[in-house]
Protein backbone atom coordinates (compact mmCIF):
# COMPACT_ATOMS: atom_id res chain seq x y z
CA UNK A 1 0.00 0.00 0.00
CA UNK A 2 1.44 3.03 -1.01
CA UNK A 3 1.34 6.10 1.60
CA UNK A 4 -0.58 9.37 1.11
CA UNK A 5 3.25 10.95 1.77
CA UNK A 6 4.78 8.95 -0.79
CA UNK A 7 2.08 10.02 -3.32
CA UNK A 8 2.05 13.78 -2.92
CA UNK A 9 5.78 13.69 -3.09
CA UNK A 10 6.33 12.19 -6.74
CA UNK A 11 4.49 14.79 -9.24
CA UNK A 12 4.83 16.65 -12.43
CA UNK A 13 7.27 19.99 -11.28
CA UNK A 14 6.85 22.80 -13.78
CA UNK A 15 10.73 22.18 -14.96
CA UNK A 16 9.06 19.45 -16.50
CA UNK A 17 6.32 21.58 -18.12
CA UNK A 18 8.79 23.86 -19.01
CA UNK A 19 10.74 21.99 -20.81
CA UNK A 20 8.55 20.40 -23.22
CA UNK A 21 6.94 24.12 -23.83
CA UNK A 22 10.61 24.65 -25.06
CA UNK A 23 10.81 21.58 -27.06
CA UNK A 24 7.81 22.37 -28.98
CA UNK A 25 9.73 25.36 -30.03
CA UNK A 26 12.90 24.28 -30.96
CA UNK A 27 11.72 20.57 -32.68
CA UNK A 28 14.79 19.73 -34.15
CA UNK A 29 17.64 17.06 -33.79
CA UNK A 30 20.44 19.60 -32.91
CA UNK A 31 18.46 21.22 -30.07
CA UNK A 32 17.04 17.80 -28.49
CA UNK A 33 20.83 16.62 -28.76
CA UNK A 34 22.27 19.39 -26.76
CA UNK A 35 19.60 19.52 -24.31
CA UNK A 36 19.14 15.64 -24.17
CA UNK A 37 21.20 15.41 -20.64
CA UNK A 38 18.23 17.68 -19.16
CA UNK A 39 15.52 15.38 -21.44
CA UNK A 40 16.33 12.29 -19.51
CA UNK A 41 16.43 14.05 -16.06
CA UNK A 42 12.53 14.79 -16.71
CA UNK A 43 12.20 11.41 -18.39
CA UNK A 44 13.51 9.43 -15.23
CA UNK A 45 11.17 11.23 -12.86
CA UNK A 46 8.39 10.91 -14.98
CA UNK A 47 8.72 7.24 -15.17
CA UNK A 48 8.94 7.23 -11.29
CA UNK A 49 5.33 8.62 -11.32
CA UNK A 50 4.27 6.04 -13.53
CA UNK A 51 5.64 3.40 -11.64
CA UNK A 52 4.62 4.73 -8.38
CA UNK A 53 0.91 5.14 -10.33
CA UNK A 54 1.00 1.40 -11.19
CA UNK A 55 1.44 0.23 -7.73
CA UNK A 56 -1.08 2.19 -6.53
CA UNK A 57 -3.69 0.96 -10.15
CA UNK A 58 -2.83 -2.71 -8.53
CA UNK A 59 -4.01 -1.72 -5.31
CA UNK A 60 -7.49 -1.90 -6.52
CA UNK A 61 -7.03 -3.55 -10.21
CA UNK A 62 -4.90 -6.09 -11.85
CA UNK A 63 -1.81 -3.92 -14.52
CA UNK A 64 -0.61 -6.94 -16.44
CA UNK A 65 2.28 -4.26 -17.90
CA UNK A 66 2.57 -0.65 -17.87
CA UNK A 67 4.89 1.26 -21.04
CA UNK A 68 6.29 4.91 -21.33
CA UNK A 69 5.77 6.05 -24.74
CA UNK A 70 9.44 7.26 -26.48
CA UNK A 71 9.78 10.99 -26.96
CA UNK A 72 11.10 10.14 -30.34
CA UNK A 73 8.10 10.05 -33.66
CA UNK A 74 7.46 8.17 -36.38
CA UNK A 75 7.02 10.34 -39.04
CA UNK A 76 7.36 8.29 -41.92
CA UNK A 77 3.43 8.42 -42.63
CA UNK A 78 3.15 11.76 -41.70
CA UNK A 79 2.75 15.57 -43.12
CA UNK A 80 4.37 16.35 -39.53
CA UNK A 81 8.11 15.97 -40.11
CA UNK A 82 8.80 17.35 -36.48
CA UNK A 83 10.89 14.73 -35.41
CA UNK A 84 9.75 14.75 -31.65
CA UNK A 85 6.85 14.40 -29.54
CA UNK A 86 6.04 17.60 -27.35
CA UNK A 87 4.23 15.69 -24.49
CA UNK A 88 5.13 12.84 -22.21
CA UNK A 89 3.10 9.79 -21.90
CA UNK A 90 2.32 5.92 -20.48
CA UNK A 91 -0.30 3.35 -20.59
CA UNK A 92 -1.39 0.84 -18.31
CA UNK A 93 -2.78 -2.69 -20.07
CA UNK A 94 -5.01 -4.79 -17.59
CA UNK A 95 -3.78 -8.27 -17.07
CA UNK A 96 -5.69 -11.57 -17.60
CA UNK A 97 -8.49 -12.31 -20.07
CA UNK A 98 -11.45 -11.75 -18.02
CA UNK A 99 -10.12 -8.18 -17.52
CA UNK A 100 -10.53 -5.19 -20.79
CA UNK A 101 -9.28 -2.02 -21.07
CA UNK A 102 -6.83 0.08 -20.17
CA UNK A 103 -5.40 3.76 -19.12
CA UNK A 104 -3.47 6.33 -20.71
CA UNK A 105 -1.88 9.19 -19.35
CA UNK A 106 -0.68 12.44 -20.98
CA UNK A 107 1.87 15.39 -19.68
CA UNK A 108 2.11 18.50 -21.73
CA UNK A 109 1.83 22.19 -21.22
CA UNK A 110 -1.93 23.27 -21.35
CA UNK A 111 -3.13 19.81 -22.86
CA UNK A 112 -2.54 17.17 -19.91
CA UNK A 113 -5.08 14.52 -19.89
CA UNK A 114 -6.26 10.83 -18.52
CA UNK A 115 -7.38 8.65 -20.73
CA UNK A 116 -9.42 5.05 -20.46
CA UNK A 117 -11.03 2.87 -22.44
CA UNK A 118 -11.29 1.00 -25.49
CA UNK A 119 -9.43 2.98 -28.75
CA UNK A 120 -8.94 -0.19 -31.31
CA UNK A 121 -11.61 -2.84 -30.13
CA UNK A 122 -11.23 -5.59 -32.81
CA UNK A 123 -13.38 -6.75 -35.13
CA UNK A 124 -14.95 -9.57 -33.27
CA UNK A 125 -15.13 -7.55 -30.27
CA UNK A 126 -16.79 -4.33 -31.37
CA UNK A 127 -19.72 -6.56 -33.03
CA UNK A 128 -20.08 -7.90 -29.84
CA UNK A 129 -20.45 -4.65 -28.21
CA UNK A 130 -23.01 -3.52 -30.59
CA UNK A 131 -24.63 -6.84 -30.85
CA UNK A 132 -25.27 -6.46 -26.77
CA UNK A 133 -26.58 -2.50 -27.26
CA UNK A 134 -28.97 -4.12 -30.12
CA UNK A 135 -30.76 -6.57 -27.05
CA UNK A 136 -30.63 -4.20 -24.26
CA UNK A 137 -28.28 -1.02 -23.18
CA UNK A 138 -30.56 0.31 -20.31
CA UNK A 139 -27.33 -0.81 -17.99
CA UNK A 140 -24.45 0.25 -19.96
CA UNK A 141 -26.46 3.67 -19.50
CA UNK A 142 -27.30 3.57 -16.10
CA UNK A 143 -23.59 3.14 -15.22
CA UNK A 144 -22.21 6.13 -17.36
CA UNK A 145 -24.77 8.26 -16.88
CA UNK A 146 -24.66 7.81 -13.04
CA UNK A 147 -23.89 11.31 -11.49
CA UNK A 148 -20.91 10.62 -9.89
CA UNK A 149 -19.26 8.72 -12.96
CA UNK A 150 -19.87 11.73 -14.95
CA UNK A 151 -18.41 14.40 -12.07
CA UNK A 152 -15.47 12.62 -12.90
CA UNK A 153 -15.26 11.39 -16.57
CA UNK A 154 -17.86 13.18 -18.28
CA UNK A 155 -19.84 11.67 -21.29
CA UNK A 156 -18.41 8.89 -23.81
CA UNK A 157 -16.03 9.66 -26.49
CA UNK A 158 -14.61 8.12 -29.72
CA UNK A 159 -14.72 7.88 -33.32
CA UNK A 160 -18.19 7.21 -34.97
CA UNK A 161 -19.51 5.75 -38.38
CA UNK A 162 -21.78 8.43 -40.32
CA UNK A 163 -24.33 5.55 -40.84
CA UNK A 164 -25.58 2.71 -38.95
CA UNK A 165 -23.19 -0.73 -39.65
CA UNK A 166 -24.41 -3.04 -41.85
CA UNK A 167 -26.71 -5.21 -40.30
CA UNK A 168 -27.76 -2.64 -38.21
CA UNK A 169 -31.25 -0.60 -37.93
CA UNK A 170 -30.44 3.15 -38.25
CA UNK A 171 -33.69 3.94 -36.24
CA UNK A 172 -32.99 1.66 -33.42
CA UNK A 173 -33.11 3.46 -29.86
CA UNK A 174 -29.69 2.35 -29.48
CA UNK A 175 -28.27 3.90 -32.59
CA UNK A 176 -25.87 6.44 -31.06
CA UNK A 177 -23.66 3.71 -29.04
CA UNK A 178 -23.98 0.85 -32.34
CA UNK A 179 -22.26 3.25 -34.18
CA UNK A 180 -19.23 4.16 -31.98
CA UNK A 181 -15.75 2.95 -33.19
CA UNK A 182 -14.22 3.65 -29.98
CA UNK A 183 -15.90 3.74 -26.57
CA UNK A 184 -13.42 6.36 -24.63
CA UNK A 185 -13.51 8.60 -21.69
CA UNK A 186 -11.13 11.20 -20.70
CA UNK A 187 -10.93 13.90 -17.96
CA UNK A 188 -8.26 16.87 -18.90
CA UNK A 189 -5.99 18.96 -16.36
CA UNK A 190 -5.11 22.40 -15.94
CA UNK A 191 -1.27 22.91 -15.42
CA UNK A 192 -2.49 24.57 -12.09
CA UNK A 193 -3.89 20.90 -11.40
CA UNK A 194 -0.97 18.70 -13.02
CA UNK A 195 1.76 20.41 -10.55
CA UNK A 196 -0.58 19.91 -7.45
CA UNK A 197 1.07 17.91 -4.80
CA UNK A 198 -2.20 15.35 -5.20
CA UNK A 199 -1.81 14.88 -8.90
CA UNK A 200 -1.28 11.47 -8.83
CA UNK A 201 -3.68 10.65 -5.91
CA UNK A 202 -6.55 12.58 -8.41
CA UNK A 203 -5.41 10.44 -11.70
CA UNK A 204 -5.35 7.21 -9.03
CA UNK A 205 -9.05 7.89 -7.88
CA UNK A 206 -10.05 9.06 -11.58
CA UNK A 207 -9.11 5.73 -12.57
CA UNK A 208 -10.81 3.69 -9.71
CA UNK A 209 -13.89 5.46 -10.64
CA UNK A 210 -14.11 4.17 -14.50
CA UNK A 211 -14.38 -0.04 -12.49
CA UNK A 212 -18.24 -0.32 -13.11
CA UNK A 213 -17.74 0.79 -17.13
CA UNK A 214 -14.80 -2.05 -17.05
CA UNK A 215 -17.05 -4.17 -15.40
CA UNK A 216 -19.61 -3.95 -17.85
CA UNK A 217 -17.45 -3.88 -21.05
CA UNK A 218 -15.53 -7.11 -19.20
CA UNK A 219 -18.75 -9.41 -18.81
CA UNK A 220 -20.02 -8.37 -22.41
CA UNK A 221 -17.10 -9.41 -24.00
CA UNK A 222 -16.53 -12.94 -21.70
CA UNK A 223 -19.81 -13.87 -22.78
CA UNK A 224 -22.48 -14.42 -24.89
CA UNK A 225 -25.56 -12.93 -25.78
CA UNK A 226 -27.04 -15.58 -23.79
CA UNK A 227 -24.81 -14.30 -20.71
CA UNK A 228 -22.76 -17.78 -20.91
CA UNK A 229 -19.25 -17.40 -20.52
CA UNK A 230 -17.26 -17.64 -23.38
CA UNK A 231 -13.92 -18.41 -21.56
CA UNK A 232 -12.48 -21.67 -20.51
Amino acid sequence: MISDFFMENVGISKNTLDFLNKLKRNNTREWFLEHKTEFKIHETKFKEFVAVLNEALNAHDEIEKSKVFRIYRDVRFSKDKTPYKTHLAASYTRSGTKLRGGYYLQIKEGESFIATGFWEPNKEDLFRIRKEFEVDASEFREIIEAKDFVNVWGSLVGDELKKAPKGFDATHPNIDLIKKKQYIFVRKFTDKEVLSPNFLAIVNESFKAIRPYFDIMSDILTTNLNGESLLD
